[in-house]
């Protein structure tokens, strides 16, 4: 039986242990300095917001890590002996591994702000750092939040909710449109100005300024504005947290460098989750992905490649969800933002400028190839069939209602699509699924 340890208990960490529960009997640690339990980060700001509890958050209680032998530790690793497999924490207490995952996870982004060690200057991915938002945002009245990104939008929401006046600096020109579609990120522009967020486009920091007691007065933007403030928000990007490991033997990139097997350069060391830099990422995505679905499938794969035989790690269909405050988005397969030939694209907006719909297709052969959706939510199993059997874009829009989870609240919706269609390719087709949850399951049986 080998020791398995595991450094971070997030979604990679804790899948890897419950998938190497499942399949083996090795002993299994998992040790992290962030938190007692495994939580969902995305639920964070809900906890901020009143609508959940803490206790909310955490998908496994205390019971069944003990009931899978998973033993939990709470302390910080600040350096590894990998010729003599040694983990060293910061209290001094130091532990053996015989196979060592590292599930790190990412760090905020900061870029050697003056003033950005400020007492009243935070970021928002961790714990602690949801507990210093809680801490510095008591009784303040205005904020600044600088990125324009999911955590920035989400943060906005979370102190919006408490009556804290925000100023939102994005670099682009609208909001997330290094990542958004132009049509897109107008929308969402649109709606965050509507929630009165001071959104500030094409508006960077520059320094952040201190009172008299050292705490946050102000920031000046790359502008020349001074913008009065007692607290600042720093979402301008995650990257993932390997500092403890760079100038070791472990082969560091932006991440840690892995091969498909999910492997390091060091025998029995691994790496999962945001931590990780692919060596060589498929076409068309990216060496480092951190999103929640990637960290968990990186641990079920590597669980098995431990376990039972070597398997490498498949990057499936992209898929992401978010909310931009009450409106939803989610994308599926290749959407970029700027979008060329031999690319291509059908775009459908509501009257109300708060719905969208985006399909991105092939120019040549007319196959789909992605969704891009706000407002809407489409099934991610049709969506990810349509792409991965490579389907005409006639067949998904004649098929489109099978994709809508609830298709009878937008019987005018795929009529409209149909319509555009029609006016790009001059070509008439029509709806051929009722979108029926019998109609659904028929397309699965089939596909």
């Amino acid at each position: 039986m080998e020791h398995i340890v595991i450094i971070g208990n997030g979604i990679a960490g804790i899948t890897a242990a419950r998938w190497i529960r499942k399949l083996s009997d090795h002993r299994i640690t998992v040790i992290s300095s962030e938190s007692d339990y495994f939580f969902s980060r995305t639920a964070l700001m809900y906890v901020y917001m009143g609508h959940m509890r803490w206790q909310d958050i955490l998908p496994y209680d205390a019971d069944f890590y003990k009931k899978n032998r998973i033993e939990l530790i709470y302390n910080h690793i600040q350096s590894i002996n990998f010729y003599n497999k040694i983990l060293q924490a910061t209290d001094g207490a130091s532990y053996k591994y015989d196979r060592l995952i590292l599930a790190t996870g990412s760090k905020s982004n900061y870029f050697n702000w003056e003033g950005q060690e400020l007492e009243g200057v935070c970021g928002l991915y961790t714990k602690q750092d949801l507990d210093k938002i809680e801490f510095l945002s008591e009784g303040i009245k205005s904020a600044v939040i600088v990125g324009g990104g999911l955590i920035g939008v989400e943060l906005a929401e979370m102190l919006h909710s408490r009556n804290i006046k925000v100023v939102l600096l994005a670099r682009d020109s609208a909001y997330w449109s290094a990542v958004l579609p132009a049509e897109e990120a107008a929308l969402v522009s649109r709606h965050i100005l509507e929630h009165q967020i001071d959104l500030r486009h094409e508006t960077g920091l520059l320094k952040i300024n201190a009172n008299e007691n050292g705490k946050v007065a102000s920031i000046l933007t790359d502008k020349g504005h001074t913008i009065p403030c007692e607290f600042v928000g720093i979402t301008t990007g995650v990257s993932p947290n390997i500092d403890f490991l760079r100038n070791t033997p472990l082969a560091c990139d932006k991440g840690i460098l892995v091969n498909n097997y999910l492997e390091t350069n060091i025998p029995n060391v691994y790496a999962i989750g945001d931590c990780v830099q692919l060596r060589e990422p498929i076409k068309d995505r990216k060496a480092i992905e951190a999103v929640w679905y990637t960290g968990s499938i990186m641990g079920e794969t590597l669980a098995y490649t431990i376990c039972v035989e070597p398997k490498p790690y498949e990057q499936l269909i992209w898929f992401n969800s978010a909310k931009f405050f009450d409106i939803e988005y989610q994308v599926y397969g290749l959407v970029p933002n700027k979008i060329e030939y031999p690319l291509d694209t059908l775009y459908w907006e509501s009257s109300s400028g708060k719905k969208s719909i985006r399909l991105i297709f092939d120019e040549d052969t007319k196959i789909i190839k992605g969704f891009n959706l706000m407002g809407f939510r489409f099934r991610q199993e049709v969506c990810e069939q349509w792409i991965r059997k490579k389907t005409p874009l006639e067949n998904v829009v004649a098929n489109i209602r099978l994709a809508f989870f609830e298709p009878e609240f937008y019987s005018d919706v795929a009529p409209k699509l149909l319509k555009i269609y029609k006016l790009k390719f001059g070509k008439k087709t029509s709806l051929r699924s009722s979108g029926s949850l019998n109609a659904v399951l028929r397309f699965f049986k089939k596909n």
